[in-house]
């Protein structure tokens, strides 16, 4: 195991010291005194493990390819950009522009997120991304979302607060969004339709949020209590005419 005290260090030392010995075949890290470091876990393409007490910057797992990340804390913007493998666990909120571009692993984050997440998220080949969150999210939640699957669960919301902000899966063309709880239609983007879950839906549901509470300590049967529903485009093509001839 290898710990690290990052107070004061300087994110390119910081992320050298965690790749070359990851490279030397160190599986496990603890950085303790995180605070703000940016691009931690990028590009990292090993199995090891990250522990991370503190707030990391933005980029947090960009280009992962296989580690695992868990932040005791909240998280920034961009966490998990162009992303192919790997999971990312935090304990907190995190902020914009999550999983951008993401083509495959896991994030998942307990509380609220910020906006546009998701964005032109895409399946490629086998992998499909995945992210959930616990809380809220602002606006443009699965914007011109391409392939994968989100969830947005609201559990920490009161009443008369929306789960998401407006132009929810604006420019969507693949990949699902479940939502527990309700939405407003006039929240959704005009590229998506709400569609009850059936079988496929169950076994998604049960493998994937149920990961996500065992992560965080939630009981899966008292988090699936309240209704589910799904967010799927209704265009595969919602820009077409724009570019077309």
């Amino acid at each position: 195991m290898m710990q690290i005290d990052a107070r004061g260090m300087y994110y390119r030392d910081l992320n050298k010291m965690i790749k070359e010995a990851a490279w030397a075949g160190e599986t496990e890290f603890i950085l303790d005194n995180v605070n703000g470091q940016r691009y931690i876990g990028t590009g990292v393409d090993r199995k090891v493990n990250i522990t991370i007490n503190g707030v990391p910057g933005n980029d947090l797992a960009a280009f992962a390819n296989g580690p695992v990340i868990t932040v005791n804390a909240n998280a920034q913007d961009a966490i998990g950009n162009t992303m192919n493998d790997g999971l990312v666990v935090v304990h907190g909120l995190a902020g914009d522009v999550l999983g951008y571009a993401m083509r495959g692993g896991r994030i998942y984050i307990k509380d609220d997120v910020g906006y546009r997440v998701g964005i032109h998220m895409k399946e490629y080949r086998r992998q499909v991304p995945v992210i959930i969150a616990g809380g809220r999210a602002g606006d443009f939640f699965g914007e011109y979302m391409a392939g994968g699957i989100m969830m947005l669960l609201g559990l920490n919301r009161k009443p008369g607060q929306p789960l998401a902000g407006d132009y929810l899966g604006t420019g969507m063309h693949g990949g699902v969004i479940y939502l527990r709880g309700e939405v407003a239609a006039y929240r959704l983007g005009k590229e998506v339709a709400v569609f009850a879950l059936d079988d496929g839906d169950e076994k998604t549901l049960q493998k994937y949020l149920g990961e996500f509470c065992d992560c965080f300590g939630l009981d899966y049967n008292q988090v699936r209590e309240e209704k589910f529903c799904k967010l799927v485009p209704v265009s595969h093509r919602p820009y077409g005419r724009l570019y077309a001839g």
